[in-house]
């Protein structure tokens, strides 16, 4: 009765955290867009730095008020996430502007399949034949449904591979920070948000600038962009505390499979309001068919071999049996 229950909690808890991030993540999509399109905001990386500044203030609050313990997490360790994290930002930002929209999200399709090789390679993590072949279903849906004008150029495809391997790194280290010293989600955040937060309030407002010609600070500041702008900081420690949440529960390879969820409900909700041009069968046909996919996928890696962690167990001593040299399984509860 105690391990139904306890299943059931896990449950529970894992739709939470995946209902926390979907909302979190579409929200601040839909609220950036209107502050960049509408009212003309277009410095991203000076407001994602007021998005961690945000978040710091946070885990500071948390740490007075006792839910954040005292944890270390070695500074080489922090300065490599960082790193990862802040060049995943600025190579997004940087790839959007040199590619056209469809290699664009060609770029951000191909994170699952190297999120994949770091999984195969580090964790020594094998994968089945039904999950592989849910993964391939999920990355052709959103492709259909995403994927429209392809060029591409030599600088832009740069931008595009630094920003894909950072982003994939950036989320591995997310999961590997957390399993290796132990730490909550809150507590990760804690070490990393204020590095983030500094380093990118420093470097935000030239990297703007060198992007988009403008500066931060001529910005014309009203009353309806500020509330964006808090409105944006303010989902955003949702977003960053759900993002550390599910990748901690799951891996990094299943947030960005069922992460393109989020893809579909803002397609859905970008046809809503701001008007359903572009919106035909071949888009309808792409999200069903992606929809499926991360059904079958959540399905397949849930089941006994969908997805092991491989190990190797030596021989303690000489009279063991020749069948103890082959390579045992573990099923990883981490899907």
């Amino acid at each position: 009765m105690s391990s139904v229950s306890k299943a059931d909690r896990k449950t529970a808890l894992d739709v939470a955290s995946w209902s926390f991030n979907i909302v979190t993540s579409v929200g601040i999509i839909m609220v950036n867009k209107a502050l960049m399109a509408t009212y003309g905001f277009s410095f991203a990386t000076t407001l994602t730095g007021l998005h961690f500044a945000t978040t710091t203030l946070l885990t500071v609050l948390l740490r007075w008020l006792g839910y954040i313990q005292d944890s270390h997490i070695p500074l080489p360790d922090l300065l490599k996430f960082v790193l990862f994290a802040n060049f995943s930002i600025v190579g997004m930002n940087v790839s959007l502007m040199w590619n056209s929209v469809g290699f664009y999200q060609i770029a951000k399709l191909s994170m699952i399949p190297v999120s994949c090789f770091l999984e195969v390679v580090f964790d020594k993590v094998r994968y089945s034949r039904n999950t592989k072949l849910s993964i391939l279903l999920v990355l052709l849906g959103v492709a259909v449904c995403t994927v429209t004008d392809v060029s591409v150029n030599v600088k832009g495809f740069l931008a595009a591979v630094i920003a894909v391997w950072s982003t994939a790194l950036q989320q591995y280290y997310v999961h590997f920070l957390q399993r290796k010293h132990s730490l909550g989600s809150f507590d990760l955040l804690g070490h990393t948000a204020p590095v983030q937060a500094a380093s990118l309030l420093l470097a935000g407002p030239f990297v703007d600038y060198w992007l988009t010609e403008k500066k931060v600070y001529a910005y014309n500041y009203t009353a309806v962009s500020m509330f964006f702008i808090i409105l944006s900081c303010t989902i955003a420690v949702g977003t960053n505390l759900s993002q550390f949440i599910c990748i901690g529960r799951f891996t990094a390879v299943s947030f960005q499979v069922l992460g393109h969820m989020k893809t579909i409900l803002v397609l859905i909700l970008g046809f809503l309001f701001f008007g359903k041009e572009g919106l035909n069968l071949h888009v309808i046909l792409g999200m069903v068919v992606a929809v499926a996919g991360m059904i079958w996928y959540g399905n397949a890696s849930s089941r006994p071999g969908g997805k092991e962690r491989w190990t190797y167990s030596a021989p303690n001593d000489k009279s063991q049996k020749p069948d103890n040299l082959l390579g045992s399984t573990e099923i990883d509860e981490k899907v």
